[in-house]
């Protein structure tokens, strides 16, 4: 894909986010911010049984973490929790799809980030550990 379009698929999804919002009686909640930037980002995952079955992100910031957080959702519904947990950088960086400065780069980590912080805390929970 050209950078010209991977921009686009950025701008689409900052413009027009997809599972933005709050989850009611979600499973796993977590919430962390950029200091450097601003950016916030929050995630909500319903899990049934082993699978993230719904989830759903809030926050504010630049389009680069926002974009992040709508990309991260439409991939990790009906992943299985061990899975999500295990996420590695390179794939994040990957989603995005654009050559990002180290500053940027943080901005697009935040969501896996928070993402990784919910499902551990929901493991450790549900898990006694």
């Amino acid at each position: 894909m050209s950078l010209e379009m991977y921009s686009e698929v950025i701008l689409d999804h900052f413009k027009n986010p997809r599972n933005f919002g709050n989850l009611d009686n979600a499973s796993a909640h977590a919430k962390d911010l950029n200091p450097a930037c601003g950016d916030v980002v929050e995630m909500f995952l319903r899990i049934e049984g082993s699978k993230i079955t719904e989830v759903k992100f809030d926050g504010q910031g630049c389009a680069i973490s926002q974009a992040s957080a709508s990309l991260l959702t439409e991939r990790v519904r009906e992943m299985e929790i061990e899975r999500a947990a295990k996420i590695p950088n390179e794939e994040a960086a990957e989603m995005i799809g654009v050559q990002l400065s180290p500053m940027r780069l943080k901005c697009a980590l935040l969501p896996f980030k928070v993402l990784k912080l919910a499902v551990l805390n929901y493991l450790g929970k549900n898990h006694g550990t």
